[in-house]
């Protein structure tokens, strides 16, 4: 029946129980099924705060790697969880709500990535984590935002590059590197909805401020920022630097963790391009991580990410590839 209801909606609905703290409930399941909470800093704050560890991409594909817990629940997105699976094939890996996907990811249908790739042959392909586990299989190295460089930089000089899913990173990583990469035209939607129009008005409403942002950002954006980095690498140059007023042009959820590490510092998120000038950009795939799923994914062990062997395997090589790179 749970199986019925999972296919039907991509999620355990079931009603939780109300006669205790839910937040307790989940931190009393963790412990009886020797499981840990991965959550990325882009879901809601009372996950974060419950969550084993909290971190970006690269910090949390390392947490997964070392965990000896029996369940990883991954509180973030679906590739996130499948990057989970595999680095732990053996482990059981839940991802809250499987409808919780991403516009990169979405954007590379593999089918269509084969055929790019057959396009370049001899390229070596550096796709960027979020992306599906089949177009994984198809890499040669997996980046993040905060190894980028460091990847395209670990790749014979002279060698032709495929770079994908995102092509703002990959302009990016292409200047900081000097390299002729080619392209994929994918892009997070998260990051092009941040409105440069607006994004000017606040700066001339805050000269003070110091604009950081992520490199999946516009270019445009990009041009405009004092600090170009990561989630982890916005949060640690807000700490370290002694400006004390920042904006911050990425996903809206990075404030819950800045405001616990600089309370006494003004962050102000970068505008979004809906009509409500006040409105940050947040990522709808990442809200869906709900407390309530939470539970009910670790209290039924569903939804399960399930891959190939032969998925796993090939993903796997270009993952330990990535991960091999300090």
């Amino acid at each position: 029946m749970f199986t019925e209801e999972l296919n039907r909606v991509g999620y355990i609905s079931r009603s939780v129980p109300t006669d205790k703290d839910l937040r307790t409930l989940i931190l009393e399941l963790k412990k009886q099924k020797n499981a840990v909470i991965l959550a990325h800093y882009y879901v809601s704050a009372e996950i974060q705060a419950l969550a084993d560890v909290v971190g970006d991409s690269l910090a949390l594909a390392h947490a997964a790697k070392k965990t000896d817990a029996d369940i990883i629940l991954f509180c973030g997105v679906h590739f996130m969880a499948e990057t989970a699976k595999i680095l732990n094939p053996t482990k059981k890996v839940l991802l809250p709500d499987l409808n919780a996907g991403c516009s990169l990811a979405d954007s590379t249908p593999t089918a269509d990535f084969e055929a790019f790739k057959s396009a370049h042959p001899g390229a070596v392909v550096v796709s960027y984590i979020n992306c599906s586990a089949e177009v994984k299989a198809m890499s040669d190295i997996i980046c993040t935002s905060s190894n980028a460089v460091d990847v395209v930089n670990s790749v014979p000089a002279g060698k032709k590059i495929i770079f994908a899913p995102d092509k703002n990173l990959g302009t990016y990583v292409a200047k900081q590197t000097g390299r002729d990469l080619i392209l994929w035209d994918g892009a997070c939607v998260v990051h092009v909805n941040i409105s440069i129009d607006k994004l000017i008005a606040l700066q001339a409403r805050f000269p003070e401020a110091e604009l950081i942002a992520h490199p999946e950002c516009e270019p445009e954006i990009l041009d405009r920022a004092d600090f170009i980095g990561s989630t982890k690498a916005l949060i640690e140059y807000a700490k370290v630097s002694p400006v004390n007023t920042f904006i911050i042009a990425t996903e809206a959820g990075i404030l819950y963790k800045m405001r616990e590490l600089v309370p006494e510092k003004k962050l102000i998120p970068a505008p979004a391009l809906e009509t409500n000038s006040c409105a940050c950009s947040e990522c709808p795939y990442m809200k869906m991580n709900t407390l309530e799923k939470v539970f009910n994914a670790l209290y039924y062990e569903l939804p399960e990410i399930t891959l190939s062997d032969d998925i796993i395997s090939k993903a796997s090589v270009a993952m330990n590839n990535m991960m091999a790179i300090k």
